[in-house]
């Protein structure tokens, strides 16, 4: 088995290594070909290990070899695949491969094809060290690969110019250069990296306070001796940590570089969203649970931040237009209902949403960039409709991922947002549950409206003469979408099997809630579900194409479409502060003091040696004279000091 997760972990490294040797070379097909097949090969692998796991019950654990190794710090590359491990392991190939194999597609024009592939397998190979690794070093060392690597692929278009911003967005009143005013993917790439090395530091220090009180950074010595340290200091250990998953999956107030990193090639929005990136720090805080188990507390305001970070995001996918923006809206939402769960225990339930989440996530965003294609990179979704006819297969695997999305009976969502809202409500957290059952019914409606907006009623962009021609993606572009449409319906049948799965390793949480109050539940969550779909379907039948625009000069209107003028708020009280602070220490004290201090020596240095030059005139008996004098004056100075003495 200990091959099995070799191969699982280095396929992705093969197939990046491969098409980076292609990458200053024209379009080579066998690249997106070879790291396509490579993906394949280490989901494969992944199953067989989740299968052995499953048969045998036997957790893989093994130390390839010695890593670092300093005085009393020793680190060995160690590897587990157990039960969490695996799991993350089977979503993240399972989304990838089907990634890698739409980007064959998707990129088929671009002229930077291999150098794409080769970002793209890194990723991978990031995310699996991330999951795959025994201790907090080696999870860092992944965190900081996806980190890298999202940079490169959200600035894969650096050429780019700046984006004009929607009609909807306001120019920041603090400067003329606001990234709000237009973005380009330069910006958006090193926003993300910048944003998530600000909250990294945090994570660093936790680290650092595990290995300082602990001596060891390995799980499961760890997890064994949390237990022994003061409250107070597992407090810290457990907020630090938090810190990280923050900025990794974009909780308040590190949101905003999400959005941004649309940016990127859509695929590219389909990983981060789906299964790499952004899933990182739910994957923290579940591996780490018997951390944050003995500190409730932590928990709490965990599930609080995400209860504001899900309806927060939600709201602003309402009045949102642009079609890749509203799918990351909506999971920065998702994330949150995630850290509900994780705050308030339940962590296989955290689990299993983000792995329902991951498949219909990934298909939203793939089939949006079917759309893209087809009408000439275009994200406006108020110029487009009409275009199921075109896009048949797209629209309605579009429709089912945006149906599970929402929270429609029997679909993969259903089941893992039914179980959030059950264990928030079982928990007594009521104002929780309240959050999380209005976004219920936000996402049901902002999900229906982009479908609406895109795949029904008048075709807008002929209206408007933008001269498309809509048609629909390749035959296996779109045979790549199907097997993740299908698990966004099924993959909540098997909730019982997962349970019993995933808890062999995670706490056994199950939501305090009667049978019958659990059924009340679950039909108050479908009725509002229903009824934000109905919502959505009825203001498009009644207001025509351009639905909710009554509302646009409305003050809330703005404060959504802006995002709640919370850049702006950055903008002025960090970006610019920072920015004048910057300057000052340029001018006044690397200027002026530091550039002032180092040129006088220099120049000191430089006189006293012209200074010194008329000594060498190669006069034989001036350099005597002057060897003489300076024995004279050292046999003075050795008087003087010998005497002291």
């Amino acid at each position: 088995m200990e091959n099995y997760a070799l191969i699982a972990l280095f396929a992705p490294l093969v197939g990046s290594l491969f098409a980076g040797l292609f990458g200053n070379s024209k379009k080579v097909q066998l690249t997106g070909i070879v790291t396509s097949a490579l993906i394949l090969v280490s989901l494969i692998a992944s199953i067989n290990l989740a299968y052995h796991i499953v048969t045998t019950g036997e957790i893989i654990h093994f130390s390839l070899k010695d890593w670092i190794v300093i005085g009393n710090v020793n680190v060995p590359f160690g590897i587990v695949v157990d039960q969490v491990s695996v799991s993350m392991m089977i979503v993240v190939t399972m989304v990838s491969a089907m990634v890698h194999i739409h980007s064959n597609g998707y990129m088929d024009h671009d002229r930077s094809f291999n150098r794409f592939f080769s970002y793209l397998s890194a990723f991978v190979f990031s995310m699996m060290i991330l999951v795959m690794s025994d201790n907090f070093a080696g999870l860092f060392i992944g965190w900081e690969g996806v980190g890298l690597c999202s940079w490169l692929l959200i600035g894969f278009w650096y050429h780019k110019a700046d984006v004009p911003a929607s009609d909807d967005i306001e120019k920041s009143p603090f400067s003329t250069l606001s990234p709000y005013s237009s973005i380009s993917p330069s910006y958006a790439a090193n926003e993300a990296f910048i944003m998530n090395r600000v909250a990294d530091l945090g994570m660093l220090i936790g680290i650092f306070l595990i290995y300082w009180n602990l001596g060891s950074l390995q799980y499961d010595v760890v997890f064994a001796e949390i237990g022994t340290l003061s409250h107070g200091l597992v407090v810290a250990i457990a907020a630090f940590l938090f810190i990280g998953a923050m900025g990794k999956s974009a909780q308040f107030p590190f949101n905003t570089w999400l959005a941004n990193a649309m940016e990127g090639p859509t695929p590219v929005s389909a990983l981060i969203h789906a299964a790499t990136m952004v899933t990182a720090g739910v994957y923290l805080v579940i591996r780490a649970n018997e951390i944050f188990t003995v500190v409730p507390e932590v928990g709490y305001v965990i599930a609080c931040i995400g209860a504001f970070v899900a309806i927060f995001a939600a709201s602003q996918a309402l009045v949102a237009t642009n079609m890749k923006k509203i799918i990351a809206y909506s999971t920065l939402s998702q994330l949150g209902y995630m850290f509900v769960a994780a705050g308030v225990g339940a962590y296989w339930i955290a689990l299993f949403h983000l792995a329902t989440h991951a498949f219909f996530k990934s298909v939203l965003f793939l089939g949006a960039g079917n759309v893209m294609h087809a009408m000439n990179n275009e994200i406006n979704i108020k110029k487009m409709g009409g275009l199921l006819k075109h896009m048949p297969y797209t629209g309605w695997i579009m429709i089912i991922a945006s149906a599970a999305l929402a929270g429609f009976p029997m679909m993969a969502g259903f089941y893992s947002k039914e179980l959030i809202l059950a264990s928030a409500f079982g928990e007594h957290a009521y104002i929780l549950w309240g959050i999380l059952y209005i976004t219920a019914g936000l996402t049901a409606f902002y999900s229906f409206r982009l479908i609406m907006y895109v795949f029904f009623g008048k075709e807008t962009h002929q209206e408007l003469g933008l001269g498309y021609h809509p048609h629909e993606a390749y035959g296996y572009v779109i045979a790549s979408m199907v097997p993740l449409a299908i698990l966004a319906v099924v993959a909540g049948w098997w909730e019982h099997s997962f349970f019993e799965f995933a808890t062999q390793l995670l706490p056994a949480f199950h939501p305090h809630v009667s049978d019958s109050t659990n059924l009340m539940l679950m039909v108050v969550t479908i009725s509002i579900s229903l009824a934000g779909m109905g919502f959505a379907y009825f203001k498009f039948q009644k207001d025509g194409k351009y639905f909710g625009d009554k509302l646009r000069d409305r003050f809330c209107f703005k404060l959504l479409a802006n995002q709640y003028y919370f850049p702006h708020m950055i903008e002025a009280m960090i970006n610019k502060p920072y920015l004048a602070l910057s300057r000052f220490s340029w001018k006044e004290i690397d200027m002026k003091i530091i550039d002032t201090i180092v040129d006088s020596i220099a120049s000191g240095i430089r006189s006293g040696g012209q200074e010194a030059r008329v000594v060498q005139t190669s006069n034989l008996s001036k350099a005597l004279k002057l060897m003489a004098g300076g024995v004279v004056v050292l046999l003075i100075l050795v008087l003087i000091f010998g005497s002291i003495k």
